[in-house]
């Protein structure tokens, strides 16, 4: 495995923790203190996406503490080693509030920003449509990445019309797998090449090293395939697009890649469309696990936002910024395109 990668992912959190949630599911919780120690103004709070796990926020983690930010991380429920619960509660109302009890558990006051990915974003959208006095009192700060507010039925997987047919099929083929799934593993190990293929192809929008491949296949393919297939209703139904509107007033990023196949970057187009005021970053080239295919334009990006979002001019932009990264040209060349008047 790649030197910076094995010394980051073997880093271990200042403290971990089980959270508790409304149905008695235990979410596991880890928390990084910010370099140099010192109270931190703002706590950083990371949600993973779909099928995925807190390693996938492993460079942004470290960049945030080293920046002085606290950081809390949190594996989603039926996701890296937080419990499982009841399929019925496999919901995006759950996870946000889920996001919720780590929030009171851990960040119990202070000010707080919610960074998502993915079903991630979709947790952040849920919780600021129950519990927008939070937001309003609290949150200083949203990025929201490779995620989408409602519409994920035109998702197509890259595949054009066979894509219809893999949202049609595909959660009834995951949940008959579901009790194979050890045989399926030991296939896998023996293996071990042939999973990152359809990884890369549905993940990231360019090369990326071996060891990132690996390491995003391990957190797909380990999750289970039971959890796969209960939140993929969820995933369908989700739609929180009016709910948007409670974080109308809070400094917003919203960020994907061009080459995105899950959540295309319309998505994200529909979201800065109802809140005009969003920092908008498009990142050509990039597919849809941004942080790990180009961790350093997305960390670079969110130290960023948040600066400006926390900083003593954080009320004088007046526009809306639209940004794209141009990696063809050079990692973290950008061209700035100002957009409508707040």
């Amino acid at each position: 495995m790649d030197e910076e990668l094995r010394e980051l992912l073997a880093r271990r959190p200042d403290r971990t923790l089980a959270v508790r949630a409304t149905d008695g599911v235990l979410l596991h919780v880890e928390v990084d203190e910010p370099a140099g120690g010192g109270a931190p103004e703002v706590t950083v709070v990371l949600s993973h996406g779909y099928t995925l796990d807190l390693r996938s926020w492993v460079y942004q983690r470290h960049a945030l503490t080293a920046a002085g930010y606290r950081v809390v991380l949190w594996d989603q429920r039926g996701h890296g080693r937080s419990g499982h619960g009841d399929p019925a509660g496999n919901t995006i109302e759950q996870l946000g509030e889920d996001l919720h009890r780590v929030l009171d558990a851990v960040v119990p006051s202070g000010a707080v920003a919610l960074v998502g990915h993915s079903m991630g974003g979709m947790t952040v959208m849920s919780y600021a449509a129950d519990h927008p006095e939070q937001v309003r009192e609290r949150v200083v700060a949203v990025a929201l990445v490779s995620t989408s507010a409602g519409g994920m039925d035109r998702v197509r997987w890259g595949l054009g019309r066979l894509g219809a047919l893999v949202n049609e099929i595909g959660p009834t083929v995951t949940a008959r797998l579901a009790p194979r799934q050890t045989l399926l593993q030991r296939v896998r190990r023996r293996t071990p090449y042939l999973d990152e293929v359809p990884v890369a192809v549905s993940s990231f929008g360019s090369s990326v090293p071996r060891d990132v491949r690996r390491l995003t296949a391990d957190m797909i393919l380990d999750t289970d395939l039971a959890v796969m297939s209960a939140f993929a209703p969820a995933l369908k139904a989700h739609d929180k697009r009016e709910a948007l509107a409670h974080l109308a007033d809070v400094p917003l990023l919203a960020m994907v890649g061009d080459r995105d196949v899950l959540t295309e970057p319309l998505h994200t187009a529909e979201i800065v469309d109802a809140l005009p005021h969003a920092d908008h970053v498009v990142v050509q080239r990039a597919g849809h696990v941004i942080m790990l295919e180009h961790p350093e334009v997305v960390s670079e990006h969110l130290l960023d936002h948040l600066a400006h979002a926390t900083g003593p001019h954080s009320e004088e932009r007046s526009v809306q910024r639209h940004t794209v990264v141009d990696l063809r040209r050079g990692r973290g060349r950008r061209t700035l395109t100002l957009g409508r008047a707040r």
